[in-house]
């Protein structure tokens, strides 16, 4: 695949993961600054490092797992592989200005 098939490849993903919500808050997980990186393998493999708003957040099992479920629906992706990390730990500062706008921060 040429690098702009991988591109637009890793700009669906990014719109997909613009479709998931945090539950507990009304702003999508990639806009949250929940995902910290999306790879695209030259096979179509996905690997996502995301984070969570806290360690005890109450969809720690089921949001990385919805949002492999969600990736996969994507035309020709193949593996989609969900990490989760805590470092750097999420703040606030990681929102998009429209986030915060959303939420009333700015």
């Amino acid at each position: 695949m040429t690098d702009a098939e991988l591109q637009a490849v890793g700009e669906q993903v990014v719109e997909v993961l613009r479709t998931i919500y945090d539950p507990e808050i009304p702003v999508d997980i990639y806009e949250l600054g929940l995902i910290y990186d999306v790879q695209v393998s030259s096979d179509l493999d996905i690997k996502i490092l995301m984070t969570l708003t806290s360690p005890n957040c109450p969809v720690a099992e089921s949001l990385p797992e919805e949002v492999k479920e969600r990736v996969r629906s994507i035309g020709d992706v193949q593996e989609v592989e969900v990490e989760i990390t805590f470092d750097p730990p999420w703040t606030k500062d990681m929102m998009s200005e429209e986030a915060k706008l959303e939420l009333g921060f700015l």
